[in-house]
């Protein structure tokens, strides 16, 4: 499968977003196909040879090829539950993990308070860091907003993972577990490791630049622990409708790149603030709504769906899309929900029951 690929740049209340584009190879923003070269034989010589099947088991007469289209991986729906149940398991721990993370937060915060009114401003200022360079890149940081400081770790890690890429000694892993296909031998890793992975400079930098272009707008309205956990489940999400559409119309091939999980996080504001104006970056001076751009964004790839376009992974983008949309509207409700009583029994555990025990006074407090 070839799949090239365009870009469209938006821009959200001055800020330029949603870049995707690559060039020079069979890269997609989701999707690229990777296969080592073949060395063909003097008799195949000039012959098409399909580099995902193996070679036959008997060489055909010379001057003859089969015509036979190469058979495809069975349909099976099956091999889906355990992804499936991985999806979701993963999501629940994700946000429940966070939950915890902000009760002990807060915890931590209280504490604190209570030790600084204990010692009453007897505590010795902290020196300043010496050294110039120290020092702007300190300035540099504070200046950003929290959540441009949020992606940033993100961001590091995909181009880690897009250095490793270029080793040649870790292909064989890389293209195992760091390209996402339903047909792998390994299916759970790649879900999520694959939204962190990018074969080419350009493919990574447009998707790193709408995930930086997007991040202050979403950080702000989630929180940063909120925003992570719906990262990262965003990426098993997508990679999951990916499977689930390639296993049902039968186009199997491994899938890159992070633009499912980015894919959430722009569908997620644009939900939250229909009303907040988009531009392309090339024609700034024509402005639609977030709305309008959303219902544009998930009907194309819907239409790539049935009509099997395969510039893009379409199917990761949809899912990611309909994951952004179904969070707003309905999932953040229900993880409060879910998250209300588990907080709770953690807190009773960490406290020893809150009644009685010697951190009970401590776990009121909080």
């Amino acid at each position: 499968m070839a799949w090239r690929s365009c870009s469209v740049l938006l821009r959200l209340t001055g800020e330029d977003a949603l870049r995707s584009s690559a060039r020079g190879g069979r890269i997609s923003v989701q999707q690229r196909c990777i296969f080592r070269k073949v060395t063909r034989t003097p008799e195949q010589k000039g012959a098409k040879h399909n580099l995902k099947e193996p070679p036959p088991a008997e060489a055909p007469p010379p001057g003859r090829y089969s015509q036979r289209p190469p058979p495809s991986p069975p349909r099976d729906f099956g091999r889906l539950l355990k992804p499936l149940v991985f999806t979701v398991g993963f999501t629940g721990c994700s946000f429940g993990a966070v939950a915890i993370y902000q009760y002990e937060c807060l915890k931590a915060r209280v504490q604190s308070y209570f030790d600084a009114v204990r010692a009453d401003g007897l505590e010795k200022p902290r020196p300043q860091k010496q050294g110039n360079v120290r020092k702007e890149i300190n300035q540099w940081w504070n200046s950003l907003s929290e959540g441009q400081r949020t992606v940033a770790g993100i961001i590091a890690a995909n181009v880690i993972v897009f250095c490793c890429w270029k080793i040649p000694s870790l292909q064989r892993s890389m293209v195992e577990y760091f390209t996402a296909c339903p047909s792998s031998k390994s299916l759970y890793a790649p879900m999520l490791l694959s939204t962190f992975s990018h074969y080419s400079v350009l493919h990574l930098a447009a998707n790193m630049y709408v995930l930086w272009s997007f991040s202050s707008s979403a950080v702000s309205m989630l929180g940063r622990e909120q925003f992570i956990a719906l990262y990262l489940s965003a990426g098993v999400v997508s990679s999951f409708f990916s499977y689930f559409c390639k296993t049902a119309t039968g186009r199997f091939g491994p899938s890159l790149g992070a633009s499912g999980a980015i894919m959430t996080v722009l569908a997620a504001v644009c939900t939250k603030m229909p009303e907040s104006q988009l531009a392309l970056i090339f024609l700034p001076m024509f402005t639609f709504s977030s709305a309008y751009a959303l219902k544009a964004i998930v009907a194309m790839d819907t239409a790539g769906i049935v009509l099997g376009w395969r510039y893009f992974d379409h199917a990761a983008h949809l899912g990611g899309s309909l994951f952004g949309i179904w969070y707003i509207m309905f999932g953040q409700e229900l993880i409060r929900k879910i998250n209300t009583p588990f907080v709770k029994l953690w807190h009773e555990l960490r406290t020893g029951g809150g009644r009685g025990g010697g951190g009970g006074g401590e776990g009121g407090a909080v």
